[in-house]
């Protein structure tokens, strides 16, 4: 066992013309199992988001592990705590539906699309976290606040937009992603820059997936404890 730790620790992974973080490259194979988990509605998509974003978070909490940048990746770093923290949210949600009957195709959540008053709450979201995560990126000296501000900013609101199972999630992610590969590109951080284009490809299939589902499946009804969570 502690061989295993020490190597997921410390440890490198031999590519031509170099070498990878084994926290890097292991931290988002995490993230992709959650995503595909996420895509099928299936509550352990959180707990094992989890288990990368902890990975993860020690990355970019230093820069030692880039190969062209020295200072810290403050966003990218501050969105795994944010994932962490809106993970549990999901966990918990995500859990209270499965439990009180879950979606009608057996997901533990039925995807439909916000509306009008969510997608406002969203903007402002947006608008007000890309502000704040600036003005915090630029004072704490992380690399390239401008860009980071938005990964940052665009990761809460598609992360959330997941606990609450609205379709538009998947759209903040391409947006997401389309800014996360360049920079992280820039920053030599090219295991995740890889992963973000596979993710790439797992959100439009999502989104594809959710946006079928949110025409068919529907919360599973009856009882007072499904529209009281529901609610929620």
């Amino acid at each position: 066992m502690m061989p295993l730790i020490e190597w997921l620790l410390d440890g490198t992974i031999p590519v031509p013309g170099g070498e990878l973080s084994a926290r890097e490259v292991v931290g988002n194979l995490f993230g992709l199992a959650s995503a595909i988990l996420g895509m099928r509605r299936v509550v352990w998509a959180w707990p094992v988001g989890l288990v990368g974003n902890v990975l993860l978070f020690t990355v970019f909490a230093t820069g030692e592990l880039s190969g062209a940048v020295a200072e810290p990746l403050w966003g990218q770093a501050g969105r795994q705590v944010f994932f962490a923290a809106v993970s549990l949210y999901g966990w918990w949600r995500w859990s209270r539906l499965r439990d009180a009957g879950g979606a009608s195709d057996g997901g533990a959540i039925a995807p439909r699309w916000a509306t009008g008053a969510e997608r406002a709450q969203l903007l402002v979201l947006g608008v007000v976290g890309y502000a704040v995560a600036y003005v915090v990126l630029l004072q704490v000296g992380s690399w390239g606040p401008s860009t980071e501000a938005w990964i940052l900013a665009g990761s809460m609101l598609a992360t959330y937009g997941m606990a609450r199972g609205w379709v538009e999630f998947w759209l903040v992610w391409v947006l997401v992603d389309v800014v996360g590969v360049t920079t992280l590109v820039q920053a030599g951080y090219y295991p995740t820059a890889g992963m973000y284009l596979v993710y790439a490809v797992f959100v439009v299939i999502g989104f594809v997936v959710w946006l079928r589902a949110s025409r068919t499946v529907v919360e599973t009804s009856g009882t007072e404890k499904t529209e009281e969570v529901v609610a929620a």
